[in-house]
């Protein structure tokens, strides 16, 4: 199933988080909080790696037009978050999750009649493909910025 949508600017990777916060990464215990990496990760995605990867996964994502549509009403695709693990050398991301049924307000009770578990499964999906396309197509392993040749 393809899912018919224009790619949509990629998400705004925000100020160093806590790396424990992120699915797919163990905080290092060397943790200084660097921005170079996010840097460059936000670089790439405007570059290409977000259109590359929304593309892919646009191509065998269940999700329908009519929920894509929600998570862009709900800014889902800007709370996306990415960041670079040094300790295991790869890209951990933050998926946003729907806001629970209790916060919703009249605009949004179109989301009681939805999957929520099926879209965040699929937004899910979204942040990893994302962080393999920057792992194994955007990322110069021996760049400066990934730290490969930092002197700790």
């Amino acid at each position: 199933m393809t899912l018919d949508v224009e790619i949509p600017e990629p998400p705004t990777i925000r100020a160093p988080q806590d790396p424990g916060d992120y699915d797919a990464v163990d905080e290092p215990e060397d943790w200084t909080g660097d921005t170079a990496p996010r840097e460059a990760l936000a670089e790439f995605l405007r570059e290409g790696a977000w259109a590359d990867a929304f593309d892919e996964w646009r191509e065998q994502t269940y999700m329908g037009e009519e929920e894509f549509q929600l998570v862009l009403d709900l800014g889902l695709i800007d709370e996306f978050d990415f960041y670079w693990n040094p300790s295991a050398a790869d890209v951990g991301y933050r998926a946003p999750t729907l806001p629970e049924s209790g916060t919703l307000s009249a605009s949004d009770e179109t989301l009681e009649e939805v999957d929520a578990e099926g879209i965040e499964e699929e937004l899910d999906e979204l942040g990893r493909t994302v962080s393999e396309v920057l792992e194994n197509r955007y990322i110069d392993r021996s760049g400066e910025e990934f730290g490969f040749f930092d002197d700790r």
